[in-house]
């Protein structure tokens, strides 16, 4: 008879471990979010995630597997508080460092923004660099401290 061995140590899954995905929109509700951020856009924390503080230049990266009719798509949320100060903001929106288009924001709230971007501008199973920048930044009177606007969602989508 063969030799006999105990079965292995049974062990609990990893709950916090996801296979990789790739993200054409990056939701800030999304736990894996924090992994598509390339630079001005606050951690999770306590808003929920749900959404973020965003400085100048929001931007995002995301992977396409074909760059046919791909659309930037953004949500964001101009609020009160800042809009008092800034009055009225512009937002450039860019895609691989070209600008797709401008947008006055004349009134405090939410906004969503769509737009096909020139299939030519994107690269295909490579980094996309997705972004929004403000032209006023908000300064808390009390500490000097800078903020943008509030992101919900940003990228690319057929």
């Amino acid at each position: 008879m063969p030799e006999t061995y105990a079965p292995p140590i049974q062990r609990e899954p990893i709950e916090s471990a996801r296979p990789y995905r790739a993200q054409r929109v990056i939701a800030m509700g999304d736990p894996d979010a924090e992994a598509f951020v390339v630079k001005d856009i606050a951690k999770g924390g306590a808003e929920g995630g749900v959404w973020r503080w965003t400085q100048k230049r929001p931007t995002v990266r995301v992977v396409l597997r074909s760059t046919d009719n791909q659309k930037l798509v953004a949500d964001y949320t101009i609020p009160d508080v800042t809009f008092a100060q800034t009055g009225p903001v512009t937002l450039d929106f860019y895609v691989n460092d070209q600008k797709l288009d401008s947008v006055e924001v004349k009134k405090a709230g939410q906004q969503h923004f769509e737009k096909p971007v020139p299939a030519e501008w994107l690269k295909a199973g490579a980094d996309n660099l997705v972004a929004i920048e403000i032209n006023k930044m908000y300064v808390s009177p009390q500490d000097q401290s800078t903020l943008g606007f509030i992101l919900a969602r940003l990228g690319l989508s057929q």
